[in-house]
């Protein structure tokens, strides 16, 4: 009772999640012109033989906007040419197709004879009649599904039912069509609601320890065989499409190249290929064969069984498989690591856009960093002026064109023609290129820095200050020695150099202000009691110089701890000493970093215990628990970004702190939150101290603004992430670094485009931290597509689902959980079923699930998605401040950095830790860190095993493995409980080896540090609550496993095809 899911396991207390601790293939190739709306897939042949038009040298045109490779037979050629070679069951012969394999159009030569196959009773296979084996492979790793071999079949005419699949004597077929032919009973378990997540009770025992997974025998299930193909197993499952000879681009932008020849990669002469008469081109084919990746869903008469291996189900196992498509057509575009487009292929009108059900828009992260040798360079055009579009203001870039002998300059967003001014001036080459183009990075580079003039300052560009604001409130967690400690450390990495400013103000039931005057040998304390009428006593000692007060500042830093480490005042005056704060800064703007341990009490501001309310879950009312309770805090919020303070919230508590609330300050400053439940310094001190000294010693663009121009038809609509937005397009940013990204949605202003071009610019004006004003500025060019199978072909996995984050995580602050995941697997599925009716009409699809191969990880993506910490389960599944932290979090994330989040890296590490190679010779074979899927069958109980989500790790160690290898990792505590044990290096190989390898991944992306937590199998709820529960692609706690996901979107794909 009182639970959202009154059939899930009881969960004793809630899993643990990295925000929180317990308290103990190729674009489709057009050869011709297109013309028709709805051209059949099938043409009707000529009426004889003899008027067969022979094969044609010269690619023809197409009919019809789906034009198919296939054509109709013409009269007096025998039938049985129009059906396809054997597939499987004999030796030497190629299999045809398998799990996930692209769906080709039928390799055969025309003149070919093939018997019909031998049909056989209804669910075993039907049995082709051996013919010379066809040379050649459709892939190089054939993948199994079941490595037992088929039963002999008894010979005999079938059966006549009306589960039997007739054979078509004119439309050829699919090789796993006939494989399939026999019933394909489409397995329908009691469904649960439309949309749910969460099913109802399924008929399993459900373990009262949360994270694990229930056993459970299905005698229907072991009744009878599954009848499948008989490949053999590759690790993943995973058959790559056949890759492709030649890249599918011209060197020029935006050109298609002639597509590598089907014949030449299956083995083929090309005459072979061709069917007399056809006069379709190659390309044709090709398409067809790379139209989209599927695997075959169906299930034996009187079976549960899905007839679906779950090893062949797509993974992400190498992580973010960047699609380089849009930088191969536009080389001069900004790298893909400051801009990503959810779609590269922009829809050329609102209809066609209105079909993509998926977002369409972009990410943007506008100081990520950039490796060594590609930093952002740096323009100074002094006395001339930026040069820009007179009209959309547009920045001069590379795709703008010079005419008049070079002296003009058209936009390529609005196409206005402006005057080069003359200090700008070049003259052209024969080609029309300026002559000095080698020497402007402005005009080669899809990212460049201008330096801005003053006319782009509203005040003299200020001082990087950074301001401490700390809960001193009965502290014992040892949190202020540590936050003490790092900002100590620090000091001499602070950004600004001689210009950086710092103070601080601490807070009980009273204000503590501390003067720094440089004359001082020590800080004065001054203590403020009347929360209704807070002033400020010294303005203009409470903020000093560091460099000329850092002997006062190291004395307080090293006192400060010890003022209060007996104090029992449990009140906190956050909402007073939050309004100090302002007034102090308000002149200067800057960073203020909050150290929040309770719940606020006294004065304005204050909070009440809220999220304790177990009613209001699974009602309409569920959603106030996850916005702000207060309004002052919002309003704080827009003061501060008014006035270029950016906040950072850091949490600490063991109890309730309302970070639903506090956290609005950074969500509308452009900050960030930091969440450490149960702090204790003894185990979570090297966390707080990088996370700390990163946050305010990394490279910080300071009093920004941001804006993205789009072409002309074209606009951002709805921004996404941590801002304030100033006007309809204008994004207020106090503070910007390398760890933020936005996501913005994009809609068609006009009914049709008529560019063929679209172009984005991204715009950030800043003060850097050195005090010059300058304006980072990102642009890119992308294709105007007709097709909405294009749209899919170059669609952007990453992008989707950092999209998709942010919209649901936003849609929890308006309506139920339930609702929120509700919303992505509705838009999954519509966007799977518009994509199977592209191609419904040229293929029999039966039971299979196609997908875009750009696409193939959508789903899993989108079940992670649902079991992230911010939209899973209910009250029992997370607390309410974990939920909001990790929220918050997530709305900031770059891509790389959400799509690990949300697809932890798995990997087994004990054979590594024995091996004598060194660290660096290791990295170069990525065949030993390749992941592994996240489900409980990854692990074996003699394997030790890392878990790593990019905020923490997991090590565990099976029941299996050796003690003497578990003694060298943790010395003489291997056998004491894992909770009290912290990994430390050790003198032996072993061990040296283990924190070289948890070192090397934390320096790999710095953003954030992950704390090591042991885990022992069998370790209840431990293991539970670390690592079993985040294994989302077992059904635990109520969800869905991804099998079981995937067959939920593919019914409902499947209901309205």
């Amino acid at each position: 009772m009182g639970t959202e899911y009154p059939n899930s396991p009881a969960i004793p207390s809630r899993p643990a999640s990295p925000f929180s601790v317990p308290q103990s293939s190729t674009p489709f190739k057009s050869s011709g012109p297109v013309v028709g709306p709805e051209a059949s897939a099938f043409r009707h042949a000529p009426p004889s033989s003899s008027q067969i038009t022979p094969p044609s040298s010269s690619y023809g045109s197409m009919v019809g906007t789906e034009a198919s490779a296939f054509r109709t037979i013409p009269s007096g050629m025998p039938n049985g040419a129009a059906r396809p070679p054997p597939t499987s069951g004999f030796p030497n012969m190629p299999p045809a197709a398998g799990p996930y394999q692209h769906f080709p159009a039928p390799q055969f030569s025309s003149i070919a004879q093939v018997p019909p196959p031998r049909t056989s009773l209804a669910g075993q296979p039907v049995l082709w009649p051996p013919v010379r084996p066809v040379s050649g492979s459709f892939s190089t790793s054939p993948v199994s599904l079941n490595p037992t071999q088929p039963p002999p079949v008894q010979m005999g005419s079938p059966p006549q039912s009306g589960s039997m699949v007739q054979p078509d004597p004119v439309a050829p077929r699919s090789p796993i069509d006939s494989q399939f032919s026999a019933a394909r009973a489409t397995m329908q378990l009691s469904s649960p609601t439309a949309g749910s997540v969460y099913p109802v009770a399924r008929p399993s025992f459900q373990s009262s320890f949360p994270g694990y997974i229930s056993q459970q025998t299905t005698a229907g299930a072991q009744a009878q065989p599954r009848q499948s193909l008989a490949f053999h197993p590759k690790p993943g499952g995973y058959v790559p499409p056949m890759p492709a000879a030649s890249s599918p681009y011209f060197a020029q932008q935006g050109g298609y190249a002639a597509p590598p020849s089907v014949a030449s990669q299956l083995g083929h002469p090309r005459e072979q290929i061709r069917h007399p008469g056809s006069t379709h081109p190659m390309a044709v084919m090709q398409g067809l064969v790379e139209d989209f990746s599927s695997f075959s869903i169906g299930s034996v008469p009187g079976s549960f069984d899905s007839g679906l291996d779950s090893k062949v189900l797509p993974r992400p196992l190498e992580g973010d498989l960047e699609r380089n498509t849009l930088s191969e057509m536009f080389p001069l575009n900004c790298s893909s690591r400051y801009l990503r487009l959810t779609t590269s292929g922009i829809p050329n009108s609102q209809s066609l856009a209105s079909r993509w059900h998926l977002p369409l828009g972009a990410v943007v992260c506008p100081l990520a960093e950039a490796p060594n040798g590609e930093e952002v360079p740096v323009v100074n055009f002094a006395q001339t002026g930026i040069i820009r579009c007179k009209r959309c203001r547009t920045y001069v870039n590379p795709y703008v064109t010079f005419t008049d002998g070079g002296r003009k300059w058209r936009c390529n967003s609005c196409a206005l023609l402006n005057d080069v001014p003359g200090e700008y001036f070049a003259h052209l080459d024969a080609s029309g290129r300026r002559i000095d183009l080698d020497q402007r990075p402005e005009l080669t580079k899809g990212s460049v820095e201008f330096i801005a003039p003053t006319d782009y300052m509203v005040r003299p560009p200020m001082p990087p200050l950074y301001f401490f604001l700390i809960d001193v409130s009965a502290v014992r967690s040892g949190m202020l020695e540590v936050v003490a400690q790092t900002i100590k450390s620090c000091l001499d990495n602070l950004l600004g150099f001689s210009r950086t400013q710092i103070g601080f103000i601490t807070y009980d039931s009273t204000l503590h202000f501390y003067n720094m005057k440089s004359s001082l040998n020590q800080p004065q304390m001054m203590v403020m009691s009347d929360l209704d009428d807070v002033f400020i006593p010294l303005p203009d000692d409470l903020v000093v110089n560091l460099s000329e007060s850092r002997t006062v500042v190291d004395a307080f830093l090293d006192s400060f701890p010890s003022m209060f480490q007996e104090n029992t005042n449990v009140e906190s005056a956050f909402g007073p000493a939050l309004r100090a704060a302002f007034m102090v800064m308000s002149q200067l703007g800057g960073k203020l970093l909050i150290f929040q341990h309770s719940l606020p009490s006294l004065g304005v501001g204050r909070l009440r215990l809220r999220g304790d309310d177990i009613r209001v879950y699974g009602t309409d009312k569920e959603h106030i628990l996850r916005i702000p309770e207060d309004p002052f805090y919002k309003q704080m919020a827009a003061d501060f970004t008014k006035n270029q303070v950016a906040v950072n919230v850091y949490g600490f508590s063991d109890k309730y702190t309302d970070l639903a609330t506090l956290g609005t300050l950074a969500k509308y400053t452009g900050g960030q939150v930091y969440y450490y439940p149960s702090f204790q310094a003894a185990v979570h001190k090297d966390k707080l101290c990088h996370e700390l000294a990163r946050d305010i010693t990394r490279e910080t663009a300071w009093e920004s603004v941001m804006r993205i121009r789009c072409g002309k038809g074209v606009r951002f609509t709805t921004y996404h992430g941590n801002f304030m937005l100033r006007s309809t397009d204008l994004i207020a940013l106090p503070a910007v670094d390398c760890d933020k990204a936005y996501a913005m949605q994009l809609s068609l202003e006009e009914t049709l485009l008529t560019s063929q071009t679209v172009y984005f610019q991204v715009a950030l004006l800043y003060t850097s931290s050195s005090g010059e004003r300058r304006i980072r500025v990102h642009t890119a060019a992308a294709p105007v597509v007709a097709d909405l199978g294009e749209m899919y072909r170059m669609a952007d996995t990453g992008a989707i689902i950092s999209l998709f984050t942010r919209l649901a995580i936003e849609k929890t602050l308006t309506s139920k959980l339930e609702e929120a995941r509700k919303s992505v697997q509705l838009r999954i599925v519509k966007a799977l079923r518009e994509y199977r009716n592209l191609h419904a009409v040229q293929h029999r699809l039966g039971g299979r699930m196609i997908y875009p191969e750009s696409l193939k990880c959508l789903p899993l993506y989108g079940l992670a998605i649902c079991k992230s910490i911010a939209l899973r389960g209910g009250y029992a599944n997370a607390q309410p401040d974990e939920r909001c932290a990790a929220g918050y979090t997530m709305m900031a994330l770059p891509v790389k950095k959400m799509l690990k989040l949300l697809y932890p890296q798995l990997i087994r590490i004990d054979e590594y830790l024995l091996k004598k190679t060194s660290l660096a010779e290791d990295s170069k074979d990525k065949g030993i860190w390749k992941g592994l899927p996240l489900a409980a069958g990854s692990l074996d109980p003699q394997g030790l095993y890392l878990y790593d989500d990019g905020f923490r790790f997991v090590l565990w160690f099976g029941s299996m493995l050796s003690p003497d290898r578990v003694k060298n990792l943790l010395g003489e505590n291997f056998a004491a409980d894992y909770s009290k044990v912290s990994l430390r290096e050790l003198d032996n190989e072993i061990s040296r080896n283990l924190m070289g390898l948890l070192n090397k991944y934390r320096e790999s992306d710095s953003s954030y540090y992950q704390l090591s937590y042991l885990v022992r199998q069998g370790e209840k709820p431990r293991e539970g609550y670390f690592l079993l529960t985040n294994l989302i692609e077992d059904p635990v706690g109520g969800a869905n496993g991804y099998l079981d996901w995937i067959m939920q979107l593919h019914r409902q794909v499947q209901q309205n095809a």
